[in-house]
């Protein structure tokens, strides 16, 4: 039974993770990006912190390692890369946008391998992270005479904000904290929220209170609680039960969900250099993570 549980609670994480890009781009026609990404994280930590409160022991940073995570966290896996997403996602799809983000698995790896050496990058798993970004090129649909505008610098954007998750998430490998995983979520989630205010109000954005159209308010509200609160709460829930490769395989379900969404919902267009493109990272996952892959065919455990 609990085999059929983490298979619903893995495509619900999909599901939730993959309409994110699609409320983006709804609120988007509401918000200024980076105060929209605010907002995000405003009804985000409100929800999972009121959560840790009532549900546990000692919710309450204590220590250097607590505030360094919050750091690593809320500093760079949520408010570099929301601003960034937000941003970047304006020139792009929702399917662009999520395709783009499915390098997170593949980026974490290579700055893990080169700030602690924490992965095995081999000749052919540095060929995997390099077919990668290859494939994040071919879904920015190069062209030479536009180089400088449209869908490549919304996909050079949300890329640099993978690294900034990369980063976050290797950093946090660093420091050891005292309190759970869902509680520094939750803490990384308020801090995020206040420093998205301060780069919005830090750029100049138009300062607004939330939308009060239904269209804006259920986008925030599923972005908000649905992919953000609930979707890391399952998050965390699996990664303890499946381990972080095979969690990490639902970077490649989203991006579907995401195209599928927004060519249903949105009538966004699905070209073939966005599938080519996505056929390329998930090759260069591969390459990657082969042994890995191997193991799990073969019915082992995954070594990580």
């Amino acid at each position: 039974m609990s085999r059929y549980r983490d298979a619903l609670l893995f495509f619900t994480l999909a599901l939730l993770w993959g309409g994110s890009f699609v409320a983006i781009e709804v609120g988007l026609d509401y918000y200024p990006p980076v105060l929209y990404a605010a907002y995000r994280f405003d009804v985000a930590a409100l929800a999972l912190l009121s959560y840790v409160f009532v549900t546990q022991d000692g919710p309450f940073p204590r220590t250097r390692g607590d505030l360094a995570a919050i750091g690593f966290s809320g500093g760079l896996s949520v408010a570099a890369n929301n601003a960034l997403l937000f941003v970047g996602q304006q020139y792009t799809t929702s399917g662009i946008a999520s395709i783009t983000y499915s390098l997170v698995p593949i980026a974490t790896a290579a700055v893990a391998a080169l700030w602690i050496g924490g992965a095995d990058l081999d000749a052919r798993g540095a060929v995997g992270v390099v077919l990668a970004f290859l494939g994040v090129g071919l879904v920015a649909q190069p062209d030479p005479a536009s180089l400088g505008g449209g869908v490549a610098v919304g996909v050079g954007l949300i890329a640099i904000g993978v690294v900034a998750v990369a980063v976050g998430s290797v950093g946090l490998r660093t420091v050891e904290t005292s309190f759970s995983s869902v509680a520094l979520t939750g803490w990384a989630m308020g801090f995020g929220a206040l420093a998205i205010h301060a780069l919005s109000l830090g750029i100049g954005e138009s300062q607004r209170l939330p939308a009060a159209a239904p269209r804006a308010l259920l986008a925030l509200a599923f972005l908000g609680l649905c992919s953000s609160a609930v979707a890391y709460t399952i998050y965390f829930t699996l990664l303890d039960r499946l381990g972080p490769f095979e969690i990490n395989l639902v970077s490649y379900v989203v991006p579907v969900v995401a195209t599928v969404a927004g060519a249903l919902l949105l009538a966004e267009p699905v070209t073939a250099f966005t599938v080519a493109g996505f056929a390329v990272i998930v090759l260069g996952f591969g390459l990657l993570k082969r042994r890995e892959i191997a193991d799990a065919v073969a019915g082992i455990s995954p070594s990580g």
